[in-house]
Formats: structure tokens, sequence, C-alpha cells
């Protein structure tokens, strides 16, 4: 396979998956790490993708990958993370969970909770957790978005602000070098927001692909959260911010 041939492979892979890291295309291609880093930096040159910390992925900062891509993307992964996050929760606890498919796990995972007692902007969060009798799941008023059944609008904030929850289970779209959380709907990181603000405990969830990976919404900043739970250690700059607020860092 020449250059030419393993650069179509790599952008058909990362087209297919979203996002590949190094060791997943060193797979695939046969070749050496080095090379693999050396053609990825060369695809972000021409813009044709974006390097991410440990591989990249599509070049689309202002919009977000399709649900239906999502769910499928780094599943193996987002499941660990999901009974990590689980595992933290109480039973009789209050929680905010957000939107995104690895909250959307995490729900799954909390059915074999008692008591709990969540407000949710997820339509299909608040259909998961409806299954248990014992649950009292609020769902937010708002607009529901077509393409993932996400609650957002002003309707939505000014409803998440009436509570005070223990947990918070949020989700993110990336996460900057200099610790910015960032996601792709002004009106979805609005209701984000809420939830931080009136929430005794965030627990942020992201798979590795988050780190370093572009939007275009700001939502707030990794110091804001009491815990990021993800597959792999942060990159040296993130993980540093991590380490001067305290955050607990949690290995799925």
């Amino acid at each position: 396979m020449n250059q030419t041939q393993r650069h179509e492979k790599i952008i058909a892979l990362i087209k297919q998956h979203g996002f590949m890291s190094i060791d997943d295309l060193v797979s695939n291609c046969a070749v050496t790490p080095q090379t693999i880093r050396r053609d990825l930096n060369q695809l972000a040159h021409t813009g044709v993708i974006s390097r991410y910390h440990g591989g990249a992925g599509l070049n689309r900062s202002w919009e977000n990958t399709p649900y239906q891509e999502r769910k499928t993307q780094n599943s193996d992964v987002k499941e660990k993370i999901a009974d990590a996050v689980a595992a933290m929760i109480p039973d009789g606890a209050s929680l905010f969970i957000n939107i995104g498919t690895t909250t959307e796990l995490i729900a799954t995972k909390l059915l074999n909770h008692s008591n709990l007692h969540v407000v949710t902007n997820n339509i299909h969060v608040a259909t998961i957790l409806s299954a248990k009798e014992d649950f009292s799941v609020i769902i937010a008023a708002g607009e529901v978005r077509y393409r993932d059944g996400g609650i957002i609008g002003e309707a939505t904030c000014d409803f998440i602000s009436q509570f005070r929850m223990d947990y918070g289970i949020i989700g993110i779209s990336g996460i900057s070098a200099d610790g910015a959380l960032l996601d792709f709907d002004f009106r979805e990181v609005k209701v984000s927001q809420a939830i931080l603000e009136h929430t005794q405990h965030v627990i942020l969830a992201a798979d590795y692909s988050k780190f370093e990976r572009r939007a275009m919404v700001e939502q707030g900043h990794i110091s804001q959260v009491d815990c990021l739970v993800c597959d792999q250690a942060p990159p040296p700059a993130i993980k540093k911010i991590i380490e001067e607020n305290n955050i607990k860092f949690v290995k799925a």
C-alpha cells in the first residue's frame, strides 16, 4: 500500500467511525505508529481531517457527527465509562442527566439502582429510566431537537434552574487543550450551563476522542466539574488543569 492508497484508507476509516486512534490505524494499515502520525499530520494540514489527542477525526467544528453514527462510535469504551459513572451514584440520589449517547448508556446502567430522582432534557434517557417504578423521572420543558431527542431552549433553561440536584451527569463534544468544554449548539450549551450551576457534584463522562476535538460553542471550563470519567489519561495540558483544580479523575 503506497502513501496515496494509505491516505485514502485513513480518510475512509475516519468517515466511517468519526474518530480513529493511532493504534487502530496502525492495525488497519500495517505500518508503524510514526508513519501514521506523519500521515495524519499531512492530512490535517490539508484540512481533510482534524488531529486530536491519540488519533484523528472529522474536520467539522460547526456540526456534530450524526446521532446514529455517534451511537456506534467507541461503543465499547462508552460502555466502560457508563459502568464507572453508574457505580458512583448512590441509591436515593437526585441527578440531572443531559444530552448525549454516553449519558444514554449511563441511564441504562442506572436501572439496577433504586429510588433515583432524575431530571433530564433527553427524551431517550427519560424513556429508559421510566421503566423503573421506584424512579421519579421529570422531563424538561422546551423544544425537542428532532435529530437526537434533546430538549433545548430558554424554557428548558428556566425549568432546569428550578432544581438543585445531588449529581449532574454531563457529556461533552470536545475538550480543548486549555480546558474549555465545547459543543455545537448554543441552545444545548445554555441548558448544560444551567445544570452546572444547579448541581452539587458534577460528573463529566467523556471518552478519549473528545480531547482536543474542536466545536465552536464554549459551554464552560473543566475546572467547573468535580470528576472526569474517561477511558484514557488526558493529555499533559489537560492533566495539569485537572490536578491544579483538584478534579477527581476516574479511568474506566
